[in-house]
């Protein structure tokens, strides 16, 4: 039996398989992205050179995402000298990986 017959009279494609691949690419990308956003924090502890390319590539990744948070929080989150927009942004991302995981297909 060649590759494209279906060994019982099942589907030749199951879709569940195909959706759980999807989820988990997402999952991935998510995880990806929180070490993005942790890299950046890092990086603005130790008052980077804006002209870096590291830093504009973290900066350009990231700065969509913390201003979006910005403009819906009060500014005592982000204006105080400490912004709490990227932990805003990291538990976001948790909780919308662990609704993710809890997803069977």
């Amino acid at each position: 039996m060649n590759d494209l017959t279906p060994s019982r009279g099942g589907p030749m494609f199951d879709g569940s398989n195909f959706l759980n691949g999807i989820l988990g690419l997402i999952d991935s990308l998510l995880m990806f992205y929180l070490l993005i956003i942790t890299a950046r924090v890092i990086i603005s502890w130790v008052n980077p050179d804006p002209y870096n390319r590291i830093v504009q590539i973290l900066c350009g990744l990231t700065d969509p995402a913390l201003n979006a948070v910005r403009r819906r929080l009060p500014a005592f989150f982000w204006s105080a000298g400490l912004d709490f927009t990227p932990l805003i942004v990291m538990l976001l991302i948790s909780v919308a990986r662990l609704f993710l995981g809890n997803l069977h297909l």
